[in-house]
C-alpha cells in the first residue's frame, strides 16, 4: 500500500520514527476499507517523493493500531498530522488535493 518513499509505522515503533525523528514527519492515518484514504495515498506518495530528504512521510493502519490514533484523536480518516521536534505541527483531515499538503509541509519546513 505504500510508495517508495512511505514507510509503515505503527503503534511500538511510533515513537522512536516519529516522534524522536531529527526531521519533521508526515503520518497518513488510513485503513483498507476507507475509500478517500484510498483516492488520497497516491497523493501521499507524490508528496513524500517532492520532499524526499526534507520530510519522512510514513502511514499508520487505524485497524491495527489503536493506541496512536487514539492518542491524538484521529476519529475521522484519511488524517493527516504532521510532527516537528515531537509535537504536532499540522493536522489535516480528509481528502484535500495536493496543494493543501504541499502548504501545510512548506509552512512546517520553513
Amino acid at each position: 500500500m505504500a510508495g517508495q518513499y512511505v514507510t509503515e509505522v505503527n503503534d511500538a515503533t511510533f515513537e522512536q520514527d516519529v516522534l524522536k525523528s531529527d526531521q519533521p514527519v508526515l503520518v497518513d492515518f488510513w485503513a483498507s476499507w476507507c475509500g478517500p484514504c484510498r483516492a488520497l495515498a497516491p497523493i501521499v506518495d507524490q508528496v513524500a517523493e517532492t520532499y524526499n530528504g526534507k520530510l519522512k512521510v510514513m502511514k499508520m493502519d487505524v485497524d491495527r493500531n489503536n493506541a496512536t490514533p487514539g492518542k491524538y484523536g484521529i476519529r475521522g480518516i484519511p488524517a493527516l498530522l504532521i510532527f516537528k521536534d515531537g509535537k504536532v505541527a499540522e493536522q489535516i483531515v480528509g481528502y484535500v488535493p495536493k496543494e493543501t499538503i504541499d502548504a501545510s509541509v512548506t509552512k512546517v519546513l520553513a
